[in-house]
């Protein structure tokens, strides 16, 4: 799809934008869980149902996305004749809600049928549920963090990772890691300083803003990791290249990640060059 000057992409974010104070005002009494679970078997909580359906209505009501796909939902959905396929986490880490920690949205553009690889995204977002809600947005032309409030959105800066990493978050039991990640993640901890909440929006803007290196490594018993390919994965490395940082999944760039299964997972680690290329090294 050409898109020289953007309009699709932005209709996707002025949508994203309008939904996150809906989603957010939903929060309460939503916490609680369901007798339902999403496609890869996680206990749904109302939240989640909530968000989702918003997003929904928001962004596949939009001329130019033909499919939306959820973390929540089995299958992709078709919704229109649009061009755009869009991926969506409704609601990242809503498990925090009940403890009143950070929450967030993850969500990504295609131009191609889903599941598809990263190199067919055009376009990334994230919104952040935090004392502020934010939105965090990336394309071909970089990253840009927004203020969402009850006025509308407003530019607040350009965002770039910076030079001199300061903060880390590793997701998994220490039990369950493997030793060669063992071994990178004390050599790491020794340099920066933790920051982990159990919400990968949260802990991946913790790395935009101070610079530094997430991950959620492939465990002993589950090596591919728990985080989504399609809505996940690929959307957040997405924005954090986009910002001057690396992705790997162990081997290679996650957006070289071509998905065969709409709800596979992947290995993943973000962050700045340096501590991406050692992970690399740590885990060839």
């Amino acid at each position: 799809m050409m898109m020289s000057d953007g309009v699709a992409v932005a209709d996707v974010f002025d949508a994203l934008a309008a939904a996150a104070p809906e989603i957010r005002a939903g929060f309460a009494g939503r916490a609680g869980e369901t007798d339902d679970h999403n496609a890869t078997g996680d206990r749904q909580l109302h939240a989640d149902i909530h968000a989702d359906e918003i997003l929904r209505d928001r962004v596949g009501a939009l001329d130019a996305v033909g499919e939306y796909a959820s973390e929540e939902a089995e299958h992709v959905r078709d919704v229109g004749a649009g061009p755009l396929s869009v991926s969506v986490d409704p609601l990242d880490g809503s498990s925090n809600l009940s403890a009143n920690n950070p929450t967030g949205t993850i969500l990504g553009v295609y131009d191609a049928p889903l599941p598809a690889s990263g190199r067919d995204l055009v376009a990334a977002a994230y919104v952040l549920y935090g004392p502020l809600t934010t939105m965090v947005t990336a394309t071909a032309d970089g990253v840009t963090r927004y203020t969402i409030a009850s006025d509308g959105r407003r530019t607040d800066e350009s965002v770039s990772l910076p030079d001199d990493p300061t903060v880390y978050g590793f997701g998994g039991r220490v039990p369950d890691w493997t030793v060669d990640f063992t071994d990178y993640a004390r050599a790491i901890k020794d340099e920066l300083k933790l920051r982990y909440s159990g919400a990968m929006v949260a802990d991946v803007n913790q790395v935009l803003t101070y610079g530094g290196v997430f991950a959620y490594p492939g465990l002993r018993d589950r090596p591919r990791g728990k985080l989504r390919t399609q809505f996940e994965a690929i959307p957040m490395a997405y924005i954090v290249e986009a910002a001057g940082g690396s992705s790997t999944n162990g081997a290679h760039s996650v957006l070289d990640a071509d998905p065969d299964d709409l709800h596979s997972r992947t290995p993943i680690y973000l962050g700045n060059d340096a501590l991406i290329d050692r992970a690399e090294r740590a885990l060839d």
